[in-house]
């Protein structure tokens, strides 16, 4: 009788989640949905799920659950850790125990401990898509049966998820992940109409890299795109979730602020611009340049 309830509430719950991604257009909105799911149908503390390019080497989008999620997320690298392991291989790895096992990439200032993971493969068209991965600080946490029921929970979320994917890849830059700039008027109009309803403040940053046509001519555009790859990350380690990033165009970026004032934004421009200029951006293997950012709010 209890096993026929548990396989009947996790049914309601799949149900649930499905009626719910069918109506969320909304990718972050999609994958925090299923990071929740993940934790109400399975053991473990913690929550992750990543949606890749379609280069399949930088992440899209991701969303977490439980405990760390007030710390910076880790960088993503396919083949690094068990994430990566998974993405690199198409199929799922259960770690009883994380200090037995190489593949595990020990993180410092993660909030939270990682003893035993369970990663599955999220798969669209014959392709891993992403990864859902949950850990425990317990040794030995997750059973056969757990993997089964995380195969089927992320599996069950992927055609609305690469819907969302597919369209959040339309409005994308591909070689720095920021949005592009058919993004920038929809999105710029909608926060300024919602910050007249619910009046509150919206604002922008523009920012231009100052002589980036000196990188690209000097060591090649292949160089240039490294670098506007590492901005762009270094922008997004200084800014708020809710932020929104988009590439205007060559060397130039708007960030939007819904709910901040002015005065606010360029507290923000200037730890931006700060942190830009604290280090050199690796251009190519073994040459490090300096970059710094105007920025006008």
């Amino acid at each position: 009788m209890a096993a026929k309830m548990r396989a009947q509430g996790i049914l309601d719950l799949l149900l649930e989640l499905t009626r719910r991604l069918s109506q969320e257009s909304s990718l972050d909105k999609a994958l925090r949905a299923v990071t929740d799911a993940a934790l109400r149908l399975l053991p473990g503390e913690h929550a992750s799920v990543r949606v890749l390019d379609e280069s399949r080497t930088r992440l899209l989008s991701g969303a977490r659950s439980g405990a760390g999620t007030k710390q910076a997320p880790a960088s993503f690298r396919p083949g690094e850790g068990i994430a990566g392991w998974v993405v690199e291989h198409g199929t799922a790895a259960r770690i009883a125990d994380t200090a037995r096992d190489p593949r595990f990439a020990r993180r410092t200032g993660q909030g939270f401990r990682v003893r035993s993971i369970l990663a599955v493969p999220m798969w669209s068209a014959g392709r891993t898509i992403g990864v859902l991965a949950l850990t425990s600080p317990e040794a030995r946490t997750f059973e056969p049966g757990d993997e089964d029921l995380a195969l089927l929970l992320a599996n069950c979320a992927v055609p609305a998820i690469e819907k969302a994917r597919l369209e959040r890849l339309a409005i994308t830059d591909p070689n720095t992940t920021a949005y592009n700039r058919r993004y920038l008027m929809p999105r710029l109009t909608d926060e300024i109409d919602q910050g007249r309803r619910r009046l509150r403040p919206v604002s922008a940053l523009f920012l231009d890299l100052d002589h980036f046509k000196r990188i690209n001519d000097e060591l090649g555009h292949a160089a240039g795109d490294r670098v506007l790859k590492t901005f762009v990350d270094r922008v997004w380690l200084a800014t708020r979730r809710q932020d929104v990033l988009i590439r205007r165009g060559g060397d130039e970026f708007v960030l939007i602020l819904p709910g901040t004032t002015i005065e606010a934004a360029m507290r923000a421009g200037e730890r931006i611009r700060r942190t830009i200029a604290a280090e050199r951006f690796a251009a190519d293997e073994g040459v490090l340049v300096p970059l710094t950012v105007s920025i006008g709010a």
